[in-house]
Order: C-alpha cells, then structure tokens, then sequence
C-alpha cells in the first residue's frame, strides 16, 4: 500500500448552529488542509499519482470555500453545521468525486482550524 498526501490551506467564516457558546456567533479562520490518498498500484512513472494533478484538484476545492461564509455560500453548509469535522467530510466527498477515475482513493483529510486544534475525516 501507497500513500502520499498535499496541503493547502483556505480562509472562510463560519458559525456552529445547534451550538451554544462563542462559536455560535460568525467568526473566521484560516484554515490548514491536509489530504491524503492511497493505493496499491503505480504508474508507468512510478507514481501513485502525479503530485501537481492532487495540488490542482485541491486547489479547486479550496477555490469553492476560501473568503466565504461556508454557512451561507457553500450550498454542502446550508443545512449542514459547518464544523472542522464536516469541512473535512465535504472535502473528502468532493476530492473522492474528482479522483474516481484513477487508481487511488482518499485515505484521509485533516482539517486545521488552528495550530492545535484538528479534525480529520476517513471513509
């Protein structure tokens, strides 16, 4: 078995709902992202998978929620709270629907909303 993983990072605002405390009021982060994907088989190249095609693929996710209001700009976060945990579910679901066609799934993504606190999403 494989692994490889990128990050990149994105700044959004967000509020808990069904919470009561200071994150149920509108603030902001800059997020940290880190996914990882695995797999058995390499390319010709000997690569799971190119480095710059998961850099691109990540890049247009973090595209989708960077200088929003997740709650109210990110369709994924209308109902949904959007919490560390379901920030790094949205993104494993969105970077596994660009991937299906290759050889590798995603093994995990881990979601930063500060340097000390993280949440991390696998399937």
């Amino acid at each position: 078995m494989y692994r490889i993983g990128v990050w990149d990072h994105f700044s959004s605002a967000h509020y808990l709902r069904n919470y009561q405390g200071k994150c149920e009021h509108i603030h902001g982060h800059n997020w940290k992202v880190e996914v990882v994907l695995e797999g058995n088989n390499l390319d010709k190249s000997g690569m799971l998978l190119d480095f710059g095609i998961l850099k691109k693929h990540l890049k247009e996710i973090m595209g989708i929620l960077d200088h929003k209001c997740l709650n109210d700009d990110v369709e994924f976060f209308k109902e949904i709270s959007p919490s560390s945990e379901n920030i790094a579910r949205f993104i494993h679901q969105e970077l596994s629907k660009r991937l299906e066609d290759k050889d590798v799934k995603v093994f995990e993504v881990k979601v930063f909303e500060s340097e000390n606190s993280y949440a991390i999403f696998r399937e």
